[in-house]
């Protein structure tokens, strides 16, 4: 990441006021502050691409059939040359306090925002694909100060939400095995290092698999989950599964073939993939905006659910930081490791919430074989992202399954 673009020091006091007011682990060397702050150059750079893409042909009438649509794709790019205020989004994201952290020799990028409440509960939020921290920018006010909400103080939690390695702000990863396994022992790591020995954890998509790894390998540190993807340990070949869990195997197995082609280049090649996205802003908006209205609750109609200034944050967030390709390097990684003990059954009491989205409305029984204690629940509307797509939904969810794991005084 160049840091050029992206840091400004906020002076050693503010990093030592930060070291003494978040315990004795934040060692000052180990995290600074920081502030986006996109140079001059990059953004004359995006609107020079811009102005010059190179318009591919589409039948009449496809609309998004094959992909991304093409008449949506011209009027989202004028918008992103013409009138889109990327300032305006950075300094919207910058009112959350920001950091980077040296974990373990990997700079990682954070929001942390402390809770407004008499005893705040540490959460880290943890993003998916193709995702980033702004999808929390909206949920964030309301998990940290919810009297000021309509809820309760006693509900507010201390927020850590990472940009993941090699995605957003935090640095690409300069070497092979940056597996979510790692990224779970990173963001352990992470949280050790601001002086939280006892957490809770949400996540959907990648950041569900990871919330889910935390609680099956750090259980002596994570008070209970709450993920928005299904612990996956059994498959067609098991001979107790009912007929529901058959038939959701078979509508995953579907879905695969109509939707998982972007999966399985970006488990098996995804360099040459980057290559493209990294060098047309055009390309990756069609690439990440055709996921955002596919997986989102929107009836086909992305704009329903999204403000174009809400798609262009992220796709920005990605083009300016040139982590497009490091981002897809995640699949390959994690297809590529054998991961010890991975259809354990997690032992924290956790939470599965899951969305209208079909490949992720898991039968409970099946959801079952992979936790010991669990609570299982589904949205009565939104989807992949839901964060932002509703986060009054999923902020009362969170807050009213963590209210029993809260304990004074054991953090």
């Amino acid at each position: 990441m160049n840091r050029k673009l992206f840091m400004e020091s906020m002076g050693l006091g503010a990093v030592a006021l930060y070291a003494a007011t978040n315990g004795a682990l934040a060692k000052a060397q180990d995290i600074r502050p920081f502030r986006i702050q996109v140079g001059d150059d990059a953004l004359s750079d995006l609107a020079i691409r811009l102005r010059k893409t190179r318009w591919i042909d589409a039948l009449k009438d496809a609309e998004w059939a094959y992909g991304a649509d093409l008449r949506f794709m011209r009027d989202l790019v004028a918008y992103w040359r013409d009138r889109f205020d990327w300032r305006a989004e950075e300094e919207r994201l910058n009112a959350f306090p920001q950091f980077i952290a040296d974990v373990e020799g990997h700079d990682i990028h954070f929001i942390h925002v402390k809770g407004n409440g008499p005893d705040p509960l540490p959460l880290l939020l943890t993003h998916g694909w193709p995702s980033s921290v702004a999808e929390f920018a909206k949920i964030i006010p309301l998990l940290t100060d919810p009297a000021a909400h309509g809820g309760r103080a006693e509900d507010a939690f201390d927020i850590v939400a990472p940009s993941l390695p090699g995605y957003g702000f935090s640095a690409r990863p300069a070497q092979s095995g940056m597996t979510s396994e790692r990224i779970t022992a990173l963001l352990a790591a992470l949280m050790d290092m601001l002086g939280y020995r006892r957490f809770a954890a949400h996540g959907g998509d990648i950041g569900g698999g990871i919330t889910n790894r935390l609680g099956r390998r750090c259980s002596d540190r994570v008070v209970a989950i709450h993920s928005m993807q299904p612990a996956l340990v059994a498959d067609r070949t098991a001979p107790d599964l009912s007929d529901a869990e058959r038939a959701w195997l078979d509508l995953v197995d579907r879905w695969e073939l109509d939707e998982g082609a972007y999966g399985h280049q970006q488990r098996t090649r995804p360099q040459t993939l980057a290559f493209g996205l990294n060098d047309s802003p055009a390309g990756l908006a069609a690439w990440i905006i055709e996921k955002w209205r596919a997986w989102s609750d929107c009836g086909g109609d992305v704009l329903s659910r999204f403000t174009v200034d809400e798609l262009l944050t992220n796709v920005s967030i990605y083009w300016f930081t040139q982590t497009i390709g490091s981002s897809m390097r995640l699949y390959y990684e994690s297809a590529h490791c054998r991961e010890a003990d991975a259809k354990d059954r997690i032992e924290v009491p956790a939470r599965l919430f899951l969305t209208r989205e079909a490949v992720e409305l898991c039968p409970p029984e099946y959801a079952a074989r992979g936790y010991a204690d669990l609570s299982y629940g589904t949205a009565a509307k939104g989807g992949h992202f839901l964060a932002a797509e509703q986060p009054e939904l999923l902020a009362e969810d969170i807050g009213e399954y963590f209210r029993r794991f809260r304990t004074p005084g054991v953090r």
